[in-house]
């Protein structure tokens, strides 16, 4: 036999193996939907949110789907499924038992939007120690005990998982670089749901997860509620009140040197967007791309791009806060020839910005206030000048 020849046949042998996955994979998929089939009720309604979908089914049946390909099905009691739905369901999907009371929590951001919900009390376990919760409210309550540390997402204290009766971890997308782990909890009879709430393009689509965690945790009346008075509070934004557009920088300083910026289309750069600014460095390209929010530069190349913004903000959640100006121009003396430096107009976030993620719509409307010069340090809560 030929070279050739041996090559073409193992190429096909590939190609047939291939081409039979995904035919089993479809008659799988099919047989899942043809059994869902007549059985839907209805769907969640997201305004914003991309990242995740939810299907109502009879007998209070929810599928929520994740963007990552991940789906759950959520039901009252996992027991005792209705006959309608196939009997190796769970080979396909991770059941929830909702609502859920016993809450393991590795998703920082998510903590925020449970509280909002009158939910708090189900939270029993974090990932993050006291000293690294920059919300007042969570930080006594991990403190006290509340809520107990049982250590980092990577390495979890799966006995006392386990001794809690844990009904739910929440991770955030980091437990993909530590897949071990969840695969691990997984093991233990207890459901993984990996929320990605940071992938939201629009603001408000990171608030709107918390319609997801209204589900899992029987506050859904508590979460539209809240939303929806989220969404209307924009009706305040005034960009009328700005007399001329202001170019924006966002961005923080790290520990190399290398200023730290968030990518064009991002959360962050769409709320400067909605307050009525412009983003400066909006037409900033990366070498590799990536799923990340944010990017590095060199000084020097954001010098280029910022130096003449009108507004600068410094991000405190990644780096810390500044005290001053001076504390900014010590970190590089290329800030001195900055315009918002010379014309006094720096700002910071507070530390909390990114824990508190139901602030989306007040963060705009702070910003609005700023960008039309009529804010006043005492009456922001996500924002203070430098001095």
């Amino acid at each position: 036999m030929t070279k050739t020849k041996r090559v073409f046949i193992l190429l096909t042998t590939i190609l047939m193996s291939v081409m039979l996955a995904c035919c089993g994979s479809a008659d799988t998929q099919s047989k899942q939907d043809s059994a869902f089939d007549g059985h839907r009720t209805g769907s969640m309604e997201l305004l914003y949110a991309d990242q995740f979908h939810v299907d109502f089914y009879d007998d209070g049946i929810a599928v929520i789907e994740v963007e990552d390909g991940l789906k759950y099905l959520v039901t009252e009691d996992p027991e005792a499924l209705p006959e309608w739905l196939p009997e190796n369901i769970s080979e396909d999907m991770t059941i929830i038992s909702a609502p859920a009371s016993s809450v393991y929590n590795a998703a920082s951001s998510a903590m925020d939007l449970i509280d909002a919900i009158g939910a708090i009390d189900s939270v029993i376990m974090t990932s993050t120690q006291a000293g690294d919760w920059s919300i007042d409210k969570i930080r006594e309550l991990v403190e006290n005990d509340k809520i107990r540390y049982i250590g980092k997402y990577r390495a979890p204290d799966y006995e006392a998982l386990l001794e809690e009766n844990v009904d739910l971890a929440i991770e955030s997308t980091m437990i993909y670089h530590s897949p071990q782990v969840k695969e691990a909890i997984e093991e233990l009879g207890i459901p993984v749901l990996v929320e990605r709430s940071s992938y939201e393009s629009e603001p408000l689509g990171r608030l709107e997860w918390i319609k997801l965690y209204g589900l899992l945790l029987g506050k859904s009346e508590e979460a539209d509620s809240f939303f929806d008075e989220a969404v209307s509070k924009l009706e305040g934004v005034d960009t009328d009140s700005i007399s001329e557009t202001p170019t924006v920088a966002f961005f923080s300083v790290n520990s190399n040197g290398s200023v730290v910026v968030r990518k064009p289309g991002d959360y962050v750069t769409k709320m400067i967007e909605m307050a009525g600014g412009t983003y400066a460095l909006k037409d900033i390209t990366e070498e590799e791309e990536n799923a990340l929010s944010t990017m590095n530069m060199q000084m020097e190349a954001f010098y280029d791009k910022a130096v003449d913004a009108d507004i600068i903000i410094y991000n405190s959640t990644i780096e810390g806060g500044l005290k001053d100006i001076s504390e900014l121009t010590e970190l590089s003396d290329r800030f001195n020839d900055f315009k918002a430096v010379k014309s006094g107009n720096v700002w910071c976030t507070d530390a909390s910005t990114f824990q508190r993620t139901t602030g989306a719509a007040d963060m705009i409307l702070e910003m609005n206030r700023i960008f039309a010069g009529n804010a006043e340090d005492e009456s922001l809560g996500y924002f203070r000048k430098l001095k």
